[in-house]
Formats: C-alpha cells, sequence, structure tokens
C-alpha cells in the first residue's frame, strides 16, 4: 500500500509566503509596508515591527526612534524594547545611552550573561569605570561558548595589565578550537585566527 501525503496551500499561505520573500529579497519594501500599516494605525505592535525591521537592515538610528516610541505606551512590557535599545545604541557607540537602558534591565534574571550585559560592560570601559565594567564582562565567560565576546574580555584583560588573565583565556579558547565541529571552525574563524596572532605576541 501506498500513502500520498500531500501538503494543500491555501491562498493565505501563497500570500504570506510570498510577502517573507519579498522581505528578504528587498528589505526597504517591508518597511514601507510597516510605515503605511502605522499611517493606519500606529499601534505598539505596529511600532514594534517598523523598529525591528530597522534594526535588522542596521538601520539603527530609527530603529531607536521608533523603540522609544514603543515606551510611550507604559501598558506594554518594557523589557524587549530596553534589550534592543542597548543594543542599537551601542551599535552606533552612543555609550551613555547603552549604560541608561541597560541599568533599565539589569536586575532582570535574563540580563545575566546576555549581549546586553557584555555591551553594558564595553559601555563602562569607555567610560573609565574599569572595575564595574570587568565585573560585567566576566559573566559571559563560559566555556565551549561566547567566543567573539570572550576574546574581547581577554582583550581587556591585556589592555589593563591583567595579562596572565588574557593570555589564560586565549589559550583556553584556542585550546577549545580544537574540539570544533567544521561549521563552528568556520563560524568563528575569524575569532579564532584572531585569538592565534594575539598568542603569538605573548
Amino acid at each position: 500500500m501506498f500513502y500520498i501525503i500531500t501538503q494543500v496551500l491555501t491562498s493565505r499561505d501563497v500570500d504570506t509566503i510570498q510577502k517573507e520573500i519579498t522581505s528578504i529579497v528587498n528589505p526597504t519594501k517591508k518597511i514601507k509596508d510597516l510605515e503605511k500599516k502605522i499611517e493606519f494605525a500606529d499601534t505598539y505592535a505596529n511600532r514594534l515591527d517598523l523598529a525591528d525591521a530597522y534594526f535588522e537592515i542596521q538601520a539603527y538610528q530609527n530603529a531607536i526612534f521608533n523603540y522609544e516610541k514603543t515606551l510611550e505606551d507604559e501598558v506594554q512590557n518594557a523589557t524587549y524594547a530596553n534589550q534592543k535599545l542597548v543594543q542599537s545604541n551601542f551599535e552606533i557607540e552612543d555609550f551613555e545611552k547603552v549604560i541608561f537602558y541597560a541599568e533599565k534591565i539589569k536586575a532582570l534574571p535574563e540580563f545575566k550573561a546576555s549581549k546586553e550585559q557584555f555591551c553594558y560592560g564595553l559601555a563602562l570601559q569607555s567610560i573609565g569605570e574599569i572595575e564595574k565594567a570587568e565585573t560585567e564582562l566576566k559573566s559571559i565567560d563560559r566555556p565551549y561558548s561566547n567566543y567573539s565576546e570572550r576574546l574581547e574580555l581577554a582583550k581587556f584583560y591585556l589592555s589593563h595589565d591583567k595579562t596572565e588573565d588574557g593570555q589564560a583565556l586565549l589559550e583556553e579558547i584556542s585550546n577549545e578550537a580544537k574540539y570544533m565541529t567544521k561549521q563552528n571552525r568556520r563560524l568563528f574563524r575569524k575569532t579564532i585566527t584572531e585569538v592565534e596572532q594575539i598568542l603569538k605576541t605573548l
């Protein structure tokens, strides 16, 4: 007996797929469509979608404007917007804003060892708060993960007269790289190469 499995796509499914493909190929069309939605209904959800779309194409100033607009709706949970504001402001090197938004969410459990905490640590370093920066940056030092962030932590150590700590961390990353899958070695090739280059200078 033969079983034939077929998947029937409705016109709505086809329309959804076409929209997703269009947004990937032509992200500006996606943004224009989202802006039209806001003209029709300036809701929290529509504004957040627009902010995310700008973030995806690295238009961080526009993303920031729209994430900040969502904060005006005090009924909504502001955690996600604050997380994205930390990341967006970090990308444009507005470190005071990074610190401002990070401190709104730093007490939350999801802040621990997050990208936002890493950005916060580097922002603190930029304003000379070295001890506080180290505390935040050390949270991302977890074996077999966070390779790029741990490289930055190692460079932080080296630039603040903690050569032994920096070298130890670089050697740890180098050793872990030996056991990476081929896919991960390709993914983190740039980081691994920089680790090896720095180790040669120590």
